[in-house]
């Protein structure tokens, strides 16, 4: 079962354009102090095998609490197979990893320190190094996770009324994100994410994506929408790191994407001009404003 927590602004002011309605399990309720422990375990570089990395080194606030390398690097500079994602307003999840595997934060948090392309540290180990039980270092995690939020952008003063907060191209932009461009078919809501799986044909078959969770053959290759909040911080972009620059994602999106047998029935060729490639990349920096975590 699970509560809506609404967080009182002392303890964690919500930006402008989200929802103020934190949901949290009725087993791991928001408590300042799990919060403020979720915070040092965060950044705690005991977590990782070789004391050399944490959580923060993949989702670094500088980077919108996500990274700025192609690919994940865990300890030992060991390459993953997809990049890190930004975890701003993960709180409003339903899903967690780019192929969904995990439903709850709970559930997300300590799989990247036993992970042994990741942190690679067991977890016995690892409450045993910060003195805790397993329980409180996967509540108090979450619990922090929870409080990572992004709001407050040009895009949501816009939609509140103030006129001036986007320029005329950002609006053109907009006009399009909603309609032409069909961007808005996957980025949907506050947190601009439909928190469903898709698959455009980025990284191919070499891949399962959401497949190897489901085993469903429509599955093959499919990923999670990524929230479009902070989304010019942190480039490359897709699951993969595929693509260099925001002009680049718009072309590829123009095209139709990459063709294959389970391409997404929502991604089709846009004939988009010059202007409104131009558009929708200023767009898509207006949905940058202010990060907020913690108490």
């Amino acid at each position: 079962m699970w509560i809506c927590v609404l967080l009182l602004a002392q303890i964690v002011p919500i930006p402008a354009g989200l929802d103020i309605f934190l949901p949290a399990p009725d087993a791991n309720p928001l408590t300042i102090e799990k919060i403020k422990l979720g915070r040092q375990l965060f950044f705690d570089k005991r977590l990782s095998r070789d004391r050399s990395m944490s959580c923060a080194s993949c989702h670094d606030p500088k980077f919108g609490f996500g990274d700025s390398r192609k690919l994940a690097v865990g300890v030992g500079g060991k390459l993953g197979s997809r990049r890190a994602p930004r975890i701003v307003n993960r709180v409003y999840g339903s899903s967690f990893f780019w192929d969904g595997r995990a439903s709850t934060l709970e559930d997300q948090v300590l799989k990247p320190i036993s992970d042994p392309n990741e942190m690679d540290l067991g977890l016995a180990e690892a409450v045993s190094r910060v003195g805790l039980e397993e329980s409180t270092l996967r509540n108090a995690l979450a619990s922090y996770v929870r409080t990572i939020l992004s709001g407050d952008a040009p895009y949501d003063r816009y939609l509140q009324g103030d006129r001036t907060a986007l320029t005329e191209q950002q609006r053109f932009g907009l006009k399009l994100f909603s309609g032409k461009a069909g961007c808005a078919s996957c980025h949907v809501g506050p947190n601009l994410t439909d928190e469903r799986f898709h698959n455009t044909g980025i990284g191919g078959p070499a891949d399962d994506g959401r497949f190897s969770v489901t085993r469903k053959p429509e599955d093959q290759s499919a990923f999670k929408t990524p929230s479009l909040r902070e989304v010019a911080l942190t480039p490359p972009f897709m699951h993969d790191g595929s693509l260099a620059t925001l002009e680049d994602v718009i072309e590829f999106y123009d095209k139709g994407g990459k063709p294959n047998p389970n391409l997404d029935s929502d991604i089709r060729q846009l004939h988009l001009s010059a202007g409104e490639k131009q558009a929708l990349v200023a767009l898509l920096k207006a949905l940058s404003g202010k990060i907020r975590e913690g108490p």
